[in-house]
């Protein structure tokens, strides 16, 4: 399985390389969607969220909003990510609010692809983003149900 790293052991988020993002028309996954899966599922989001940012800013098409609610989604981990490092931070404690905000809204731009496109299980990862946003509210933002021990994981369907 992907490699599970305590929070001390997070490697420290930094830019990538996004020559490989290409995207012609008609294509299904590229590189670039590929690599959103893999660093996702490693729990890297922030990394996941910068290898669709570039394809999602070069895509014009059907696909736009579809990309942006995965980098929504991702964007949400890391708010959930860097306070559950961080629970005492002025900046990291308050992020639970904005990870909600950002399910949701990643949500929303996925649903209209659903069930399933570019072999991501669109139904299942709304239903994912709807569980942990409406979790985090009913907790008044206090408790992050994020849990580097259990993450989740997205696969390509086949």
């Amino acid at each position: 399985g992907p490699l599970r790293l305590g929070p001390s052991e997070m490697p420290a988020m930094k830019k990538t390389s996004h020559a490989h993002c290409q995207a012609p028309a008609g294509a299904g996954l590229v590189p670039c969607d590929l690599a959103w899966f893999d660093r996702f599922n490693a729990c890297q989001y922030y990394e996941a969220h910068e290898v669709l940012e570039v394809l999602w800013l070069r895509t014009s098409g059907r696909d736009r909003d579809f990309f942006k609610g995965l980098i929504q989604v991702a964007g949400a981990f890391v708010h959930l990510r860097k306070q559950l490092e961080r629970p005492h931070h002025a900046t990291d404690s308050t992020r639970l609010r904005p990870a909600a905000r950002l399910f949701l809204r990643g949500k929303s731009h996925l649903a209209p692809y659903g069930p399933v496109h570019l072999r991501l299980d669109v139904a299942a990862v709304c239903a994912l983003c709807e569980s942990l946003a409406h979790g985090i509210e009913q907790s008044g933002f206090a408790d992050n149900p994020w849990n580097p021990a259990t993450p989740p994981h997205i696969r390509p369907a086949p």
